[in-house]
Order: C-alpha cells, then sequence, then structure tokens
C-alpha cells in the first residue's frame, strides 16, 4: 500500500518536477479519481434510465461542469492588466550577442557612451578580480591596483579608461556644443579586456 501511495505521489506530480516547474494538477490525483468515479456512475445511470439520450445529457453536463471549473481555477487579469497587456507594445529585444556589438560601437565612437555605460561595467569588473584574486581593493588602493593591471609600459595607457577618480586621468568629455568626443579605440579596449581576463 505505501509503495501505491508513492507511485501515485510521483505521477500525480507529473514531469513538471523534472523540469523544476511545479505543475498545478500536483496533489488533485485523489479528486480527479473521485470525479472520474461519479461521471462513470451518473453515465451508467443515464444510459441505464434513458438509453443512448440519458448518456448523451449526463456528457454534455459534465463537458459543462467542467468548463466552468477551469474557468474558476484560471487566473483572471483585472480590466486594468487586460488592457495594458492589449497596450503595451513589444519590445524588440537584442540579443547578447547584438548588444555586444552595439555597446562596443557605441562606446568607441561616443566618450559620453563610454563613461556612462561601459566604463562602469568595467570598473566593477577590475574591482571583483582584484579582490577575489589579489585581495586588493580598487577604491582604497588604486596604486596597487594600477600597479596589478598595468604591468608593462604598453598597458600603461589602460589606467586612463579605468580609473575609479577619472578626473585626474580620464579622457575628458567634451564641453556641451562641440563635436561629440571619440570614445576609446578599439585596440585599447581589446586591451584592456584581455589585461582584465589575465588579472
Amino acid at each position: 500500500m505505501t509503495s501505491g501511495n508513492a507511485t501515485g505521489g510521483r505521477g500525480a506530480t507529473g514531469a513538471g518536477d523534472d523540469d523544476g516547474e511545479v505543475s498545478p494538477w500536483r496533489g488533485t490525483k485523489p479528486e480527479l479519481v473521485t470525479a472520474a468515479v461519479l461521471v462513470t456512475a451518473a453515465a451508467v445511470a443515464g444510459y441505464l434510465m434513458a438509453s443512448w439520450a440519458g448518456l448523451s445529457v449526463v456528457v454534455i453536463a459534465t463537458a459543462a461542469i467542467a468548463l466552468l471549473v477551469l474557468r474558476a481555477l484560471l487566473p483572471q487579469l483585472t480590466p486594468d492588466q487586460a488592457k495594458k497587456a492589449r497596450e503595451k507594445p513589444t519590445a524588440r529585444t537584442l540579443s547578447g550577442y547584438s548588444h555586444r556589438r552595439f555597446v562596443v560601437r557605441t562606446a568607441t565612437s561616443s566618450l559620453g557612451f563610454y563613461n556612462s555605460e561601459l566604463r562602469p561595467v568595467l570598473e566593477h569588473l577590475l574591482a571583483a578580480r582584484l579582490a577575489e584574486r589579489h585581495g586588493v581593493n580598487l577604491y582604497q588602493d588604486p596604486a596597487a591596483a594600477r600597479g596589478l593591471l598595468c604591468r608593462s609600459p604598453r598597458d600603461a595607457s589602460l589606467w586612463a579608461w579605468i580609473d575609479p577618480d577619472p578626473k585626474t586621468t580620464g579622457p575628458k568629455e567634451p564641453a556641451r556644443g562641440n563635436s561629440e568626443q571619440s570614445g576609446i579605440p578599439r585596440r585599447t579596449l581589446a586591451r584592456l579586456i584581455d589585461r582584465l581576463e589575465q588579472l
């Protein structure tokens, strides 16, 4: 009897557990069995009392009741939610690769974009690498951080592009009204990412 319950519980759970999702029918096996027995008994009684006409009435009534029960059990959207769902425009999302290309292209052509979007990401990555692998806090000991990032004279120029205090060493954004200043050069960005991966 114990093994039967275990098997029944597993069957009621269904494949949803394998996917990490909980089935809405989980734990409803006793109710479903009871409903099936009642419908079968009603169908037999209908057939015995009125032949095929009685069976048809039972089947139609059962289908109608099942639809009403399902409608009551399914979550309903409020009028505001339904309106928002209809009116909400479908956003065009960029795939990971397309988004990365967009960020790199824009960061190399616009210093403002680099400073506001890409620089904080690279700075955060540098801080995490230094803390995890070298025990150095980028913000409390920037000199040690710079020494670890710029190990050769070739890398000395990288610090200006990732310095947590860009007011002193970072590239300056143009004044308003001037033409947009170019962002980080592609080779510099590639070298900077390479150094971050090597840290």
